[in-house]
């Protein structure tokens, strides 16, 4: 059931982004080229998809708030073609094809993501139907979750660890900050758009820490498990880059035991939140079971 509703929304967002990106002036066509290539280039959409499945659970058509939906894909795509980039992990490959900067350049590609970042702002400032003040709030978290003390503070601690060795806790705190807060982004922003009360939104941000760190362990596992047909990119990068994981820290065995313990523990949580009961109950066990 959960896939079926995961695709549905992925179809709504993949039609949706098809729109929104066009240059101005013809000056500007590689640009918006090379945006639109790592942009519709397909993925899975978990973290639009999340945001549009919270607010249809909590009774609003999911089709009034696409702006903001895309805005988190596009601060989550400019974040993988700066991941790519030479001079971060040097990929060749992201969900099947060559990485922007193997097909438009280093300096192309990095400012291909620098527009899709900006302009994920630009798509939040645009959203209709919500209050200004909520409107302001969608775009403090979105800015937190992907700046200095977010997303960008756990890639700067990746590199610096990289040839060293770090302590659970020290990865743990990593992974919160280099991929849970974008995943924690569509929950805290679904939140404010329903208005939901300080205790619910607690429930729901502890369950959006559980769903951050099992999305990263599994990705763990799938470096060392999964092929390039089922990733779109090549599996062993972090071994070669010999950096740390779960894998790495924990053995194989270990880390599917810890990604089995945070599914269980975000799944549990749907008890106190029975209007998102279905979502939180089962999205766990949809991405612990993913093959990409």
């Amino acid at each position: 059931m959960i896939q079926s509703i995961m695709e549905e929304k992925k179809a709504l967002i993949d039609r949706y982004l098809e729109t929104i990106l066009s240059p101005d002036c013809g000056e500007h066509k590689i640009l918006y080229e090379a945006m639109n290539y790592s942009l519709l280039a397909g993925g899975k959409r978990i973290r639009p998809s999340l945001f549009l499945l919270l607010l249809e659970e909590g009774g609003l058509d999911p089709e009034m708030y696409m702006d903001a939906a895309c805005a988190l894909e596009c601060i989550h795509t400019y974040s993988l073609i700066h991941d790519d980039l030479p001079a971060m992990d040097n990929d060749e490959f992201r969900r099947g094809r060559l990485t922007n900067h193997k097909v438009y350049g280093a300096g192309m590609a990095t400012l291909a993501g620098d527009g899709l970042l900006t302009f994920a702002f630009q798509l939040l400032s645009r959203q209709k139907g919500i209050s200004p003040d909520v409107r302001c709030e969608l775009v403090r978290i979105l800015a937190e979750a992907a700046g200095p003390a977010g997303m960008v503070g756990g890639q700067a601690q990746d590199i610096s660890s990289e040839h060293r060795r770090l302590s659970l806790e020290e990865l743990r705190v990593m992974d919160a900050c280099k991929t849970g807060c974008l995943l924690c982004a569509p929950v805290d922003m679904a939140a404010a758009v329903l208005s939901l009360p300080g205790e619910e939104r607690d429930i729901l941000a502890q369950w959006g820490r559980h769903i951050g760190l099992l999305f990263q362990i599994t990705d763990d596992m799938l470096d060392v498990s999964g092929t390039l047909e089922q990733m779109g990119k090549k599996s062993g990068q972090d071994e070669v880059m010999d950096k740390p994981t779960y894998v790495t820290v924990l053995g194989y065995g270990e880390a599917a035991r810890k990604a089995q313990d945070e599914a269980q523990q975000a799944a549990a949580l749907a008890a106190r939140l029975p209007v998102f009961g279905r979502i939180l109950r089962d999205l766990p066990l949809y991405l612990i079971e993913r093959t990409k």
